[in-house]
């Protein structure tokens, strides 16, 4: 796509580091009580480990420090597949309920799992630098060396109609569980294969179970996919400056595109709608696809235009597509 940015990514949650706390950010909290801000995160590893890094970004950006508070969600304690618990904001419910009753601060999530429409009362106060939004292929091999008939799972309907698309002799299997639970089904032989995102499998150090990175012109992402999101209370003036200390401006942009598609089209995490958007010579590029879940036929429509119309970018791209039946095909079942 000729990105003048690095499309793995530029370190999500790991801004630049200053020399010194800005002097500012010391007294900006006056209801915080100068103690350690709370952070809701979800509890798995990846989680947490992705919160740890916001902390300990904003501890070194503004000389706070941040604990971390455990939060169990619907998605965790549920071994259903996300589509049949409701799958859209089954990650995120009880982190934004915490928030709202006062018991965290702020909370961090993994931005694909928000809702597209607007919280009551809670407000994104930062996107950090994202992390690398693209899938990846876990198994012995890449996927043109699979066999015919091998066994790969996943979680997501839009990697299903993907995968289908490039392999329709695959035998694709809906999977649920956390990163490790996955990768344990192909060493322990249940599966050949599973498709996980690469910023996640890094931010759990196992980068190791990689065989196959797949490019955005293989398989487009999830709107989102690889950046976190920082919410907050509406009225917390002083804590949304603070958050917005790690706040990136080309990463919200490209999210802000992602997302609009698929909250014109209507669409969850059960959609198989993938989006990716880049700079591209100063330029905001943005591609998105809509197929049917048995691979056998794909929208994929591209569009340009400035980082600062992100937002119409994505609604004009979203109309093409249903122009030319991308309800339909989401509308498709096997």
């Amino acid at each position: 796509m000729g990105n003048s940015r690095d499309r793995g990514g530029r370190g999500a949650g790991r801004p630049s580091p200053r020399s010194e706390p800005s002097s500012e950010w010391s007294s900006a909290l006056s209801t915080a009580d100068r103690g350690p801000l709370r952070l809701g995160t979800r509890k798995s590893l990846m989680a947490m480990t992705q919160s740890r890094l916001v902390a300990d970004a904003l501890t070194e950006r503004t000389g706070h420090a941040v604990e971390l508070v455990g939060v169990t969600t619907e998605g965790d304690v549920s071994k259903a597949l996300l589509a049949q618990i409701g799958g859209t904001g089954v990650f995120v419910n009880a982190l934004r309920d915490t928030l709202l009753a006062g018991e965290v601060d702020f909370a961090v999530h993994s931005l694909k799992d928000l809702p597209t429409g607007p919280a009551e009362g809670i407000a994104l106060a930062a996107t950090p630098v994202r992390d690398d939004p693209r899938d990846a292929l876990c198994g012995p091999c890449k996927l043109a060396d699979l066999p015919r008939g091998a066994r790969v799972g996943t979680g997501s309907p839009r990697r299903v109609a993907q995968l289908r698309a490039m392999r329709p002799d695959l035998d694709v299997v809906a999977i649920r569980g956390n990163a490790d639970t996955r990768l344990r089904k192909v060493a322990d032989g249940e599966l050949d294969a599973v498709v996980l995102a690469h910023a996640g499998l890094r931010r759990i150090g196992r980068l190791d179970a990689v065989a196959e990175v797949f490019d955005p012109d293989q398989m487009l992402p999830a709107p989102g996919q690889g950046a976190l999101a920082l919410e907050c209370a509406t009225g917390r003036d002083d804590l949304r400056a603070l958050l917005g200390t790690v706040d990136d401006p080309m990463t919200r942009a490209c999210v802000t595109a992602e997302r609009t598609v698929l909250a014109v089209l209507e669409g969850g995490c059960s959609a198989p709608v993938g989006t990716y958007a880049a700079e591209v010579e100063e330029e905001l590029h943005l591609t998105a696809t809509v197929a049917a879940f048995d691979g056998s036929r794909q929208i994929r429509l591209s569009a340009s235009g400035h980082p600062d119309d992100a937002e119409r970018l994505g609604r004009d791209l979203a109309h093409r597509l249903l122009a030319q039946g991308a309800d339909q095909l989401m509308g498709e079942r096997d």
